[in-house]
């Protein structure tokens, strides 16, 4: 058996019954936090402009665009428009090895699911999200290169597309050949440079991976074929890690126990929306700043003669003067500066008006990056060191291996409820933000999922303006 065919047996033949606590656990959690971070970016410019564009499109089925009552569009549109709200604010989950494993895959699951003539339950849901994560998992262990912050291509782009393929198979229930034509056919859909990181196009990735993998297995469904040995062969998808070797997945039998990955590597869950590495920076400034603020209560933080990072070498994350939000995302720089400053890293520290400051202005001229030896481009094992030198003489240290919200320091169950009810909130009534809650927390007791996505089309301000209107009318 090849590698190919075990990865189709396995996504044909992976049930319910395989899901454990642990797992079911987890991606309740992941799937809670990436639809908050998506009606969260359902209000950003990228998503207007990517909606602007799907609602071009016209199917005979349609699905729903989350927070926009009123606009339903064809499921693999759907698929994108909301992948692209989960990245448009670099606020989703992180796995490792690196990418953004629920965006690419949760959108095109519950754009397919809401198309089906008869409706998945929620556990059937649950199982859908899992293998699709489980192919990105197995996908990124395959290389060496991938545990690092990579440098090349964004890898939901390379991984994603192929989670998303095995997702909607599963929900589909498709055959292991039809399952390996759609990833064979995903693969052909899959990469993006990482040139466009820090633009608005690289939520797009997230986007184009959930689509890709959706019309994949739409294609496959219609007896589309590829190579049947495509995750075998060094020009398959071994083409995208030089050091690629992959290996089988363990036979999957209804009577067997199957170990997912989900199970040994925690997600990465963001408390604010930049890049990961964003985080290890925010949180040693933080510190530095309480204990510069613990000696001198009454300090002018903003009064510093010179700031030192000691951070991995990775270019895309360097920009020591960000112009734009998304430069901002992806700035050790602007992050370090903000948390000092403020001593917290938040939504609104990206908003133009406090980007903009000139106390954080000068600041960012004062920030000198240094990258040791020792500290590794790996989201497992880098650190942020940081230096803080005063205008009085005095320096200040501190350093941070493992953030909260890190899979080894993940965040609490209140903490990520938080979250969610404040990313959430910004678009849904009380009352429908606690109706995912709910809906999500129940979901592997769930009959039918139709609430889910009913929940994720509406939004407050629409109806308030429709309200508005009416009522303007009548009078």
């Amino acid at each position: 058996q090849g590698v190919t065919e075990s990865f189709g047996a396995a996504v044909s033949c992976l049930s319910t019954a395989h899901l454990t606590d642990e797992v079911i656990k987890r991606s309740k959690r992941m799937i809670l936090d990436t639809l908050g971070v998506g009606l969260l970016g359902s209000s950003t410019p990228v998503f207007n402009t990517v909606l602007q564009y799907s609602q071009r499109q016209q199917a005979v089925k349609n699905s729903k665009v989350w927070a926009r009552p009123g606009s339903s569009v064809p499921p693999q549109y759907a698929a994108f428009v909301n992948g692209v709200a989960v990245h448009s604010m670099d606020f989703d989950d992180t796995w490792h090895p690196a990418t953004h494993p629920s965006g690419t895959v949760l959108p095109a699951v519950l754009a397919l699911a809401e198309t089906l003539p008869v409706k998945p339950t929620g556990l059937e849901l649950l199982l859908a999200f899992n293998v699709g994560i489980e192919v990105q998992g197995r996908l990124l262990r395959f290389s060496k290169e991938a545990h690092n912050i990579p440098k090349r291509f964004h890898p939901p782009a390379v991984v994603g597309v192929m989670g998303s393929a095995a997702a909607t198979s599963k929900l589909l229930g498709l055959p292991p050949a039809q399952s390996i034509a759609a990833l064979a056919i995903a693969c052909s859909s899959a990469g993006a440079p990482m040139a466009n990181a820090a633009t608005q196009t690289k939520p797009l990735h997230m986007g184009n991976a959930a689509r890709g993998g959706l019309e994949a297995t739409e294609l496959a469904l219609l007896g589309l074929e590829g190579n049947t040995q495509i995750l075998d062969l060094e020009s398959g998808f071994g083409a995208f890690y030089p050091d690629y070797i992959p290996r089988q997945l363990a036979e999957v039998t209804p009577a067997s126990q199957y170990r997912w990955v989900l199970e040994d590597q925690n997600i990465a869950q963001k408390r604010f929306p930049a890049h990961l590495g964003m985080h290890w920076v925010a949180d040693a400034a933080i510190e530095a700043r309480a204990k510069i603020l613990d000696k001198h209560p009454n300090a002018d933080v903003s009064q510093i003669q010179k700031i030192t990072l000691r951070v991995p070498l990775s270019r895309y994350v360097d920009c020591p003067l960000p112009v734009t939000e998304h430069q901002a995302r992806h700035s050790f720089q602007f992050n370090c500066c903000t948390a000092l400053l403020d001593g917290e890293v938040t939504v609104e520290s990206f908003s133009k008006s406090q980007m903009n400051r000139s106390a954080l202005q000068e600041m960012l001229l004062k920030v000198n990056l240094e990258n040791p030896q020792d500290n590794h481009s790996s989201f497992e094992n880098m650190y942020c060191e940081i230096s803080v030198e005063t205008t009085q003489g005095e320096t200040f240290t501190a350093h941070c291996d493992t953030f909260y919200g890190h899979w080894r320091k993940p965040l609490s169950h209140e903490d990520l409820l938080k979250k969610f009810r404040a990313n959430a909130s910004t678009v849904l009534t009380p009352d429908f933000v606690e109706g995912i809650i709910y809906t999500v927390d129940n979901l592997d007791s769930n009959q039918d999922c139709s609430m889910l996505w009913s929940y994720m089309h509406f939004n407050k301000q629409h109806m308030m303006h429709r309200h508005e209107h009416c009522f303007s009318l009548s009078v």
